[in-house]
């Protein structure tokens, strides 16, 4: 499927104002928010899969924060029917929708054609593992305003206990850093299947950045295995490991296609 660029537009009008809506206008309505913001969610997968289809496809930074957010969704959306009392979504509907619209402004460079199955793999890996990472550090935030809100001795209102939230939040860094170790491990064995015949391993900033992130997160692991790192160490060393990630893909294509204006 092959979106017109009207409708592409008129898509993405729609889910940014769609994840809007629940976010400031019916918060206090569970119900009608849930369900708006579910068929929000719907219609923004439809508009990532023609994004991805046929020979017009196209990816960029943008792109990549829009996949992420909406897979950040997807979990946070399961998450919720197991821990009602986490509340982060409202703030996730409002980063939807700027993503969204973001994409809008920056589609991004054309996708070259896939010469091997692994470059699908890398990249599906990779994304899930963005996905993972920001779930986490959702997580994380949310723990932090909680810790502040207990220290001014605030109404918590029923939310969900720190040890609680600290624990998803490193289940979420584990299973993000499998994630990003199989892609990366796919860019290692299989290069020469991705990049052509003979290629060596490519230190770019991409890969530069990957590394730097993926060290970031294996100390933050062993540190909190073996040392029994919490609180703000952690937080810290997740908060550069997610930096660095974030740089790795996103950061280098924006300064790339923004900054200074090219489209690789």
């Amino acid at each position: 499927m092959i979106l017109a660029s009207d409708a592409v537009s008129s898509l993405s009008l729609m889910v940014a104002v769609g994840y809007l809506v629940p976010a400031l206008a019916l918060r206090n309505r569970e119900t009608a928010a849930r369900l708006i913001a579910l068929l929000t969610w719907l219609v923004h997968a439809v508009l990532l899969a023609g994004g991805f289809s046929g020979d017009a496809s196209r990816f960029g930074f943008a792109s990549a924060l829009s996949v992420t957010v909406w897979l950040i969704a997807a979990v946070v959306a399961v998450e919720n029917h197991f821990y009602p009392q986490l509340k982060i979504r409202w703030s996730l509907c409002l980063l939807g929708s700027v993503v969204v619209l973001l994409a809008m402004v920056f589609p991004g460079a054309p996708l070259p054609p896939s010469t091997s199955v692994w470059l699908p793999l890398h990249w599906a890996l990779g994304i899930a593992s963005y996905g993972l990472f920001g779930v986490a550090v959702a997580h994380a935030l949310y723990m932090g305003r909680t810790e502040w809100r207990m220290r001014q001795a605030a109404n918590l209102g029923g939310g969900m206990p720190l040890l609680m939230i600290e624990r998803l939040t490193f289940r979420f860094v584990g299973a993000g850093f499998a994630l990003l170790s199989a892609s990366l491990l796919v860019a290692l064995v299989f290069r020469e299947a991705l990049y052509g015949q003979g290629t060596a391993m490519r230190w770019d900033h991409k890969t530069i950045f990957s590394i730097l992130s993926w060290l970031a997160f294996a100390l933050l692991l062993v540190g909190r295995t073996r040392f029994g790192w919490r609180g703000r160490r952690a937080m810290r060393m997740l908060y550069a490991g997610a930096g660095l990630l974030f740089l790795a893909y996103v950061g280098s294509r924006f300064v790339l296609e923004v900054v200074l204006g090219r489209m690789p």
